[in-house]
């Protein structure tokens, strides 16, 4: 090789290197070390996957990653699409829709101060609670906390001050089951960590229904945060659906749900493209996939709704 071919080839390799993305070594490191480069790759990711997003839907298919998932036009109870929606499986948090309905419909007051005792504290896998023993909150504030960032505690507390304890209660809750029609649902306990509680889809979309019609439960599942006082200390919560957040939303009820068995989950009631939508994705995979689900649903409905409208505009010219 001459000078001017290794000038050339010099030229060349510094291009190459410059355009590509660090190695696997600088992005492991301290992300103070780096914080430009990295978030410039992060940010190159996240439009990657966008891009994929957009591109993987279509009118026909919405291409969700969700073992089950019903989207249900509520407009005119018209089922948009659905897989595997009859088959009943555990639902995790998704639960405390329930053990919500079942509070307001007792009517027990909402401002009696209530107190987080041992008996609240399940064990095991999932059963993380920020609320400590001893901790005095209204009935409202544990429901609150429940619905919004789906606090086992605050939903056992609910349960066991219910007359006759968790087991009246539990009862109640198949009972309220059956009168919504939900055939294939079992209820065990008010929290959502046993695994047998189990629903189908189809039969979670008449729960979403009957959720969004109380207004105190469409209040709390949607706020965005919350904070209350655990003994001496302010502890702030945040919704654990992202989407409450984001403005381009209209999202009328919700809930998340996740243990091992049920995978992640998400049921909503949202207003899309003017029409109000029951959207189910239970057993996702990956933490962000049900979110993403509910990204592609939307989307998928736009298309939808657009490609009949131009069609329609077609037939009338």
């Amino acid at each position: 090789m001459n000078r001017g071919q290794a000038f050339l080839w010099a030229v060349v390799t510094t291009l190459i290197f410059a355009g590509s993305p660090p190695p696997a070594h600088a992005a492991s490191g301290s992300d103070s070390a780096t914080p430009q480069l990295h978030h410039r790759h992060h940010h190159h990711r996240r439009r990657l996957h966008g891009m994929h997003e957009a591109m993987s839907v279509t009118a026909s298919d919405p291409k969700l990653r969700s073992t089950s998932a019903l989207v249900l036009d509520e407009t005119d109870s018209t089922v948009l699409y659905a897989r595997r929606a009859e088959v009943a499986k555990p639902i995790a948090s998704i639960t405390k829709l329930m053990t919500a309905l079942v509070v307001l419909d007792a009517g027990q007051p909402l401002d009696e101060e209530l107190q987080i005792t041992r008996e609240d504290c399940a064990v095991g896998r999932g059963a993380y609670s920020r609320l400590a023993v001893g901790t005095r909150l209204t009935r409202a504030d544990l429901l609150h906390l429940a619905l919004m960032s789906s606090e086992n505690r605050a939903a056992h507390a609910l349960g066991r001050n219910f007359p006759g304890g968790v087991p009246a209660f539990v009862r109640a809750m198949n009972a309220k089951a059956r009168a919504l029609g939900m055939t294939s649902t079992h209820f065990a306990e008010p929290t959502g960590l046993s695994s047998d509680n189990v629903a189908s889809a189809a039969d979670l979309a008449k729960l979403v229904a009957a959720a969004s019609r109380n207004a105190t439960i469409r209040e709390f599942s949607t706020d965005s945060g919350y904070t209350v006082r655990v003994r001496r200390h302010l502890v702030k919560y945040r919704n654990t659906d992202s989407l409450v957040s984001n403005p381009t939303w209209d999202i009328i009820v919700q809930k998340t749900g996740y243990i091992s068995e049920a995978g992640r989950c998400l049921v909503m009631q949202a207003v899309i493209e003017g029409r109000k939508v029951a959207i189910v994705l239970l057993d996702s995979f990956g933490k962000y996939t049900r979110v993403a689900d509910a990204r592609r649903v939307r989307k998928w409905m736009e298309m939808r709704l657009s490609q009949r409208s131009a069609r329609a505009a077609g037939s009338t010219a």
